[in-house]
């Protein structure tokens, strides 16, 4: 019998970084797997810039819990805003952390926390990784909208789900849809369609090399080894 895996995440961001976007493509993902996997975002205000929240349970066995996650064993902070700045629904950002968690948080350096914040996340065991996915994204897709890839592709390997494939498809699904229907109509419709086409896929390749880039990021930073110890 294969070992339960669960994991309960909050993604905390600002709106414009995809944060919504990515808890769709991690939960489905996971379901392509043959996982199970529920998820709610949280808009707010729904403008750019503002706090934004979403809660993805993903798990080797069947689900049953829906609704907000009030105790996470994983947080995902895409800005560090969320921490510095109080740009958060949840405060402080680690609120109901489980012990022995996971805070991924999107920056190229290590944050100055307060020392209350210090003080909380070393009583909880937390393991603190930072990644630098906004700069992976410009370098590999060429732009800071495929910041959410990024923190896609770490999470997967530190968690050793989903797989690269079910990823891929996942991100195909969310960008690509069912495909594009080719008419019997006019040469010319057939050429919109064509560079339609051939602009999503290349959207869809940038973001895969994007999620691989960071995927291997994790995994050479060996972070991959501790996810059974804060699976719930």
């Amino acid at each position: 019998m294969s070992e339960v895996k669960r994991y309960n995440v909050r993604m905390a961001g600002l709106g414009g970084q995809g944060v919504v976007t990515a808890s769709h493509i991690l939960s489905n993902a996971v379901v392509i797997s043959k996982g199970f996997s529920s998820l709610v975002p949280f808009f707010g205000s729904e403008k750019r810039n503002a706090p934004v929240e979403s809660y993805v349970r993903i798990s080797n066995e069947e689900i049953y819990e829906i609704g907000e996650i009030v105790y996470p064993n994983v947080l995902m902070i895409f800005s560090e805003q969320v921490i510095t700045l109080g740009k958060s629904y949840t405060m402080p950002f680690y609120t109901g952390l489980k012990q022995d968690g996971i805070i991924l948080i999107n920056n190229k350096k290590p944050i100055n926390f307060v020392p209350d914040e210090a003080r909380e996340m070393e009583e909880k065991g937390a393991k603190v990784y930072y990644i630098p996915a906004t700069e992976m994204a410009n370098d590999v897709a060429k732009t800071e909208l495929a910041t959410n890839m990024a923190m896609c592709g770490a999470i997967a390997a530190i968690f050793g789900m989903p797989d690269m494939d079910s990823l891929e498809a996942s991100v195909k699904d969310r960008f690509i849809g069912k495909g594009i229907v080719v008419s019997g109509g006019t040469a010319a419709l057939d050429s919109v369609i064509e560079r339609k086409f051939a602009k999503k896929a290349k959207l869809l390749e940038a973001n895969m090399n994007t999620i691989k880039a960071a995927y291997q990021y994790a995994i050479d930073q060996k972070w991959g080894v501790h996810a059974d110890a804060v699976a719930v």
